[in-house]
Parts: C-alpha cells; sequence; structure tokens
C-alpha cells in the first residue's frame, strides 16, 4: 500500500492510539511552535510515544531555597534487605555470643517469629583507608572507596514487610500511590537538559523490584514527573522510533495534524494533566531521539574504561553497563538516576533476601555490584564530579543478628530486621569516611541517633538546595509532602 497517498478516516482518538503504537511519527503542537517550522526534524525521525510521563523541560517548581552543595544523585537500591551486621556494621559480640541466645527476657517480634541463635559474620571486616572504616569482605572492591562514604548505620523503617518497606525507601510513606524521591526532585528542580529525562530509572536486567513500576511513579504529582526507564542493555528506550520507515511528508503532516488536534481539544475543554503529559512527552520523545543513541553508547567508553566497570566480565556486565550509564546520564544533565539491584521476591532468590543461605545469597548478589559501585565512586572523582553529586546506597530494611531458624540452632539464614539497619552516602556536602549513629552490641536494634527514611529524604533535599518542609503539592485537602509531618536533616553528617 501507498501509505503516503491513501485516504485516512479516523478521529482524534483513533489517531492517538495509531501513534502511541508506533506505526506513525507524532510531534506536538509546543514543539512545532517552539522549532517555528514543519520541517524541524531530519526526514525519518519521526518521534512517538516513550511514555506519557516524560519530563517537561524546565519545569522546575521552585527555585532552590539556598545555594546546593549537589546538582544531580545517583541512588542505588538494594531489594530484599541487606544484612547489615555482614556488610557495614561491625559488631565483633557476635563472634563471642555465636551460638548463643539473646538476652534473658528479650522476645524478638520477627517477620517470619522463626528465633534461632546468634550468628557471627561470615566475612572478615577490616578497617578501610585513612578514616579507619569498618567494612567486611563481602564488598571488597567498595571497602576501596571507605574514605569516600558517609554511614548511616541506625536507620529505622516502620515495617518488616518487603512491598510497603520498599514503598517507605522511595516515597517515605508504606503506602502505594505517593510520589518517590526521583519524581519529587523533578517536580521540585525540573530539567537541566530538555533533550532527556530529569529523572531516569535503570531497573535489574534480571526482574522488576516487587510493585513493578510504581517504584518510579509520579503519584499525584503531574504525569511527566514519572521515573522513564532506560535498559542498560539491548534496546534503551521502547518507541523511540517508527515500527517502519515513513516519508517525510506524512510525518511532517502527521504532526501537523495532531498538532491541529490538541489545539482544538485544549481550547474546548481545558488543558488536562493526562493529554498535557502525553503532549509534552511525544515532544520529549523526538528529541530523545537524537540523544538517546549518544548516550546509551557505551562504545565509545576506553577498554579501560570498560573493564573498570566490569563490562564483558558474566558476573558484573549487567549492573557494570547501569552505572556507567548512570554516569554519562550525569553528565548530560539528567537530575536523578536511580538504579535497582534485585527483582521480585519468591524463588529463586534474585534479590537480597537472605532466609536460607546468607553466605550464598549476599555473595551471589555483591559480586553483581561491588565492582562497579565503586568504579562509579572512583570514576566520578576522577571527573571532578563527586564534589556535587550525591551517590545514595540504600536498603528497604536490614537482617537479623540471629538465625531464621528452630530455637536453640544456629541456621544459615537471618530474618528482617526493621530497628536497626545501614545505609551509605557519598558526595557533595557530607561528611566523608564518617559513621553516624549505631545499633546495640549485636547489631539488632538501633541505639544511638535513630534516622528514619522521612529523616534520610529530607538531608537529601537539603544537600539539593531544597527545604523539605516547603516543597508541597496540594492534594485531597493536604499540603502533601515527602516527609509527611516529620523529618529532620541529619545535621551530623553534614560537612
Amino acid at each position: 500500500m501507498d501509505f503516503a497517498n491513501a485516504p485516512v478516516v479516523v478521529d482524534r482518538r483513533g489517531f492517538l492510539s495509531w501513534a502511541g503504537r508506533g506505526i506513525g511519527a507524532v510531534a506536538l503542537a509546543a514543539l512545532l511552535q517552539r522549532e517555528g517550522a514543519r520541517g524541524a526534524f531530519a526526514p525519518g525521525t519521526g518521534a512517538i510515544a516513550v511514555a506519557e510521563a516524560a519530563i517537561a523541560p524546565g519545569s522546575g517548581a521552585l527555585p532552590p531555597h539556598w545555594v546546593a552543595k549537589a546538582k544531580r544523585a545517583i541512588h542505588i537500591v538494594l531489594v530484599g534487605g541487606l544484612s547489615q551486621v555482614d556488610s557495614f556494621d561491625y559488631k565483633p559480640a557476635l563472634a563471642k555470643y555465636h551460638g548463643k541466645s539473646l538476652a534473658a527476657g528479650e522476645k524478638p517480634d520477627v517477620f517470619f517469629g522463626q528465633v534461632g541463635l546468634i550468628r557471627q559474620s561470615d566475612w572478615e571486616f577490616k578497617q578501610r583507608g585513612h578514616s579507619g572504616l569498618w567494612v567486611s569482605e563481602l564488598f571488597p572492591h567498595i571497602a576501596s572507596a571507605a574514605d569516600e562514604l558517609t554511614f548511616i548505620r541506625s536507620m529505622v523503617a516502620e515495617t518488616s514487610n518487603h512491598t510497603p518497606a520498599t514503598f517507605q525507601q522511595n516515597t517515605g510513606f508504606r503506602l502505594s500511590g505517593f510520589p518517590v524521591l526521583g519524581s519529587w526532585l523533578s517536580y521540585g528542580l525540573g530539567s537541566v537538559n530538555e533533550n532527556l529525562p530529569a529523572f531516569v530509572v535503570i531497573p535489574d536486567s534480571r526482574q522488576l523490584p516487587p510493585g513493578g513500576s510504581i517504584n518510579w511513579t509520579n503519584g499525584f504529582l503531574p504525569a511527566q514527573h514519572q521515573g522513564v526507564t532506560f535498559r542498560a542493555n539491548g534496546i534503551a528506550v521502547d518507541n523511540l522510533f517508527p515500527a517502519r520507515p515513513i516519508s517525510a511528508e506524512v510525518e511532517q503532516d502527521s504532526r501537523a495534524l495532531l498538532a491541529s488536534m490538541n489545539r482544538r481539544h485544549q481550547e474546548a475543554r481545558g488543558d488536562e494533566d493526562a493529554l498535557s503529559a502525553r503532549v509534552r512527552s511525544y515532544e520529549l520523545a523526538a528529541r530523545m531521539q537524537m540523544a538517546v543513541p549518544e548516550v546509551t553508547d557505551l562504545n565509545g567508553e576506553t577498554q579501560q574504561m570498560q573493564e573498570m566497570y566490569g563490562l564483558g566480565t558474566p558476573e558484573t556486565n549487567d549492573f557494570g553497563r547501569g552505572c556507567l550509564l548512570a554516569r554519562r546520564l550525569l553528565e548530560r544533565g539528567v537530575r536523578f538516576v536511580q538504579l535497582f539491584s534485585g527483582g521480585a521476591l519468591g524463588s529463586p532468590r534474585i534479590n537480597w533476601d537472605g532466609h536460607e543461605d546468607m553466605k550464598a545469597n549476599h555473595s551471589q548478589e555483591a559480586r553483581r555490584i561491588d565492582r562497579p559501585v565503586a568504579a562509579l565512586l572512583h570514576d566520578l572523582r576522577r571527573r571532578g564530579m563527586l564534589d556535587d553529586t550525591l551517590v545514595l546506597f540504600t536498603t528497604e530494611f536490614g537482617r537479623t543478628p540471629f538465625t531464621q531458624s528452630a530455637a536453640n540452632t544456629v541456621g544459615a539464614g537471618r530474618d528482617h530486621n526493621q530497628y536497626g539497619f545501614s545505609n551509605w552516602m557519598a558526595g557533595a556536602g557530607l561528611k566523608s569516611g564518617f559513621s553516624y549513629g549505631q545499633t546495640d552490641e549485636v547489631g539488632w536494634k538501633s541505639a544511638e541517633d535513630l534516622v528514619s527514611y522521612h529523616d534520610f529524604h529530607a538531608t537529601v533535599l537539603h544537600l539539593l538546595g531544597i527545604d523539605h518542609k516547603r516543597l508541597t503539592f496540594y492534594h485531597s485537602g493536604i499540603r502533601r509532602r515527602i516527609t509527611d509531618v516529620s523529618g529532620e536533616v541529619i545535621r551530623g553528617v553534614l560537612a
């Protein structure tokens, strides 16, 4: 069929559906008006839907409340619950009490209710760098960057159930439907590069986290602030290019027609968030056709750089590509990049949920990310980017110092622990080579300077120039914010 000359009768809804499936190329009224000409794109580079929630350039709601220490952030999310007593929270008492019960009268309330005996760590701890911070052999490469790290060893969560705890880690709330941190930053600061989203998510290549894409939802914020997913391997973004070649004339006429239909629709019905977000997504998609192939082409990196991130090595290749892509995205103005380590729950375990065998589970997952994360830290430092970049390394909760097993036995796994666990941060505005807060003698409960996720989020926003109490959005009669009605900046970690 001659698509250029074939007669077409289609209403507006049908036309949008046709365009959204990638059969034709679409551009938008705002894009056409800004470019001032129908022929603003090269022939054959039709703009098609990437996501309905792509980012509107320059859409920051507020100027920064003060001079920001950080301009951008990378958030590495460990799904399943990293064991603090096997990684970053050295507790020599675990060896002393190995095979013994907790203090008399202690009745731990744990997720699966199976309380075994105390178990020492399966990994040796050593003091690292000039700072002397304790890091275990679970993360030997990250340990080499200990002098860059700021540990928070007194984190607490409100639940030990994975999915709501993961929501809380991302949104500050245990219920779904609230905006995630990246969406709040997109809303508050806007985009630097109009050709790329402000908020990009790189999921684990094996599987999505519990709850799937709700982990990067815009919630009740305007739809353009939802995270845009990129793949580190293969096709980075679905539907970015037309499914079949089309002529420049058809492409340009399609843009002009849809622009006219959108204008008439908005004039008749007024502006609405869903349509505006779709318009902006098509507009961004057109510009991303130029930017995405370049930023996702890792072959432009030197062989030495690729090897440093672990590219080409089976265990580290996937996460290494994600970390290297994250650095390239930040260099080009993306505000917030989130990388997930771990997928959905269940068996086989491809996450950090070490119920049955901590050594096997954590060794498997750490081998995938240890080298790439360390490479990212060293690379950012060498490029001078760590001075204005924030790196976040978090998990939804920790693990128990005693095993998940029958009473009076030392099992191989550990249960969920919401009462005390470790996160770390690195980069702009932080005391480096520093540890804040502590858990009790065996790492069971936070005992000093307790930190909630509301406190953590308030601190991240502070470093990015935002007062968490002033970044709000009116929804259902309430001025909502990521920290709800609490949250304090962790002043003790600030440089």
